[in-house]
Parts: C-alpha cells; sequence; structure tokens
C-alpha cells in the first residue's frame, strides 16, 4: 500500500502527466508522433483528482482530450507512446492515435475524436450496469462544446428517466476551439441538469486536485442515479497542436498568467524537482519501447476494421 500523503501523490501523478505531454511537445516537430494531439496541459487536476477515487472495476469514457485520463486511470505508458508513433505496440497497434486511446483493463473504455460521442456510451455501460446489478460507478467526461450537441441531451434525458448510475463530467475550459462560451451558448451549463432532475456539482478550483478529489469523492459517494459535476479549468495550449496560440486574440495572456498563478505544478517548483528525474527516466523508457516497437505489417491492415 501506498503510504506517500495524498496531497503529493496526487501530485507526482499529476506532474507525470504533464512531463508526459511536455515530451510530446518536444517530439512532435519530428513527425515521429503520427497523430494530432489535444493536450491536456493545465487540466491535469480535474483526471487524477477524478481517478484516485474510482476504482479499476469503474468505467470511465473519454473525449479527444484523453491523455490525462488514460494515464490517470492506470494506462501503460510504454504502449501510450508506442501508439502515439503509429507502432504495432501501441494500445490500438498503432491505428487509433492519440484520440482513440482506451484502456479496458483498468476500466479506461475509450475515447472518441467525435464531440459528444463518449456519452451516449457511458449512459448505456450504465443501464448494462444496472440490470447486470453490477457494483460499479460508470463515468462520462467531456467538453463545455458537448453540451451544445444533441445527443448530450438525449443522454441526460435517458439517464434521468431510467435513474442510472452515471457522473457526467463537464470540463469547462471555455472555449470550443477558438469560440468562448458566450459566443456559443444562449444558455447556463448549470441550469441545464435541473432541467432533468439531476443533481448539480460545479469546482471552481479546477487547478487543484485535492479540491476535485474531495468534491468528486462526495458526489461519487453519495450517487445510486445520474449526477453532473461541472469542472471550471484552463486549457494551456492551443486546442489541437502544441503551440500556444494567445496570437490568434480570442483569449488573453492575462486569464493564463491567473492560472499560472494557482497551478500545483508551477507554484510548488521545489517539489516538482524532487520528483522530475524517476518520471523523466519513465517517459525516456516509454519513448525507446516506442522506437523500437516495429511499424504494423501490412496484413494488420483490416484487421479490428468492422
Amino acid at each position: 500500500m501506498d503510504d506517500t500523503p495524498i496531497d503529493k501523490r496526487l501530485f507526482r501523478q499529476a506532474l507525470r502527466i504533464r512531463l508526459v505531454e511536455e515530451r510530446v511537445i518536444s517530439l512532435y516537430p519530428s513527425d515521429k508522433i503520427q497523430s494530432p494531439v489535444h493536450l491536456s496541459i493545465g487540466q491535469e487536476a480535474a483526471a487524477v483528482g477524478i481517478c484516485d477515487v474510482l476504482r479499476k472495476t469503474d468505467l470511465l469514457f473519454g473525449t479527444y482530450r484523453g491523455h490525462a485520463y488514460y494515464l490517470a486511470k492506470g494506462g501503460d505508458l510504454k504502449m501510450f507512446f508506442a501508439e502515439l508513433f503509429g507502432r504495432s505496440g501501441g494500445i490500438s497497434g498503432g491505428k487509433a492515435g492519440s484520440m482513440h486511446l482506451a484502456a479496458p483493463e483498468v476500466g479506461f473504455q475509450g475515447c472518441s475524436a467525435v464531440v459528444a460521442s463518449n456519452i451516449p456510451h457511458a449512459v448505456g455501460a450504465a443501464l448494462a450496469a444496472r440490470r447486470l446489478k453490477k457494483d460499479q460507478r460508470i463515468v462520462t467526461v467531456f467538453g463545455d462544446g458537448a453540451t451544445e450537441e444533441g445527443v448530450f441531451h438525449e443522454s441526460m434525458n435517458f439517464a434521468a428517466l431510467h435513474n442510472l448510475p452515471v457522473i457526467f463530467i463537464c470540463e469547462n475550459n471555455g472555449y470550443a476551439v477558438h469560440a468562448p462560451l458566450a459566443a456559443r451558448q444562449a444558455f447556463d451549463i448549470a441550469g441545464l441538469p435541473e432541467l432533468y432532475g439531476i443533481p448539480y456539482t460545479r469546482i471552481d478550483d479546477g487547478y487543484d486536485f485535492l479540491t476535485v478529489r474531495e468534491q468528486f469523492a462526495a458526489v461519487a459517494d453519495a450517487s445510486t442515479g445520474p449526477q453532473f459535476v461541472e469542472i471550471i479549468t484552463y486549457r494551456s495550449k492551443e486546442h489541437v497542436g502544441i503551440a500556444d496560440d494567445f496570437d490568434a486574440g480570442y483569449r488573453a495572456r492575462a486569464d493564463f498568467d491567473g492560472w499560472q498563478s494557482r497551478d500545483p505544478l508551477v507554484q510548488e517548483a521545489a517539489l516538482a524537482e524532487e520528483y522530475r528525474e524517476a518520471i523523466e527516466a519513465e517517459i525516456a523508457e516509454a519513448v525507446a519501447f516506442a522506437e523500437a516497437s516495429p511499424w504494423p505489417a501490412p496484413d494488420a491492415l483490416l484487421t479490428d476494421v468492422i
């Protein structure tokens, strides 16, 4: 049993995710990574706080911005890099890439590049858990843009009608690509769950993994039917890719600086240095595994294709 204090344990997990993605940034210009990437930098606290509460048998359905949840739920790091490299040692033999990560052996049921498409999958899993009398928490994570999709509302309605054990988690970073909430939504996300009779919790300190863990644990422990959690967070990098995008003019550098001033991974520099060497050694080993993994053979082209 890990007897590390919870704050340090969660800090290390969040730092590991950030350093993994910083390694992705350094590798990306080389073209070794064979797919677009949607980075979770700035949003790690949500993933580690939530996944620390979940058991291996609990199921989580993610989005294309799924690196943090894959790693926090226990996905294999070597297979992660091999998948991004398009190699046969990857999670899906190199075919899925960054946007379709999965690790069902630890309850990470997979990601989808289609906005909101993971939500009905989670509702279906919750229906199955209810009918099979399984002791499972079912969680689906999505961005604020997904609340504009019809299938989001259909899923909320179905979950409420059947009182399904599913927790809807909206990571609200304020933007869908370059469009802010005010330009896209005539509604308030906080008001949507009430329309379906679903309890709502808002976590304002989305940079604080301890706060996320504490508030999510309270929701998960009380949950027998559907729940909705909105986490206010901040995406540090561009929507897709590895660059900063403040020159695009759609968000202010001051907002970034405000989140940085509260980010434990930035503010606790000494603690980060304490863990950095061991984490970077693990990452280097995973990258070496990916580079040594063979390319998929031609006869694998149509395997697993339905």
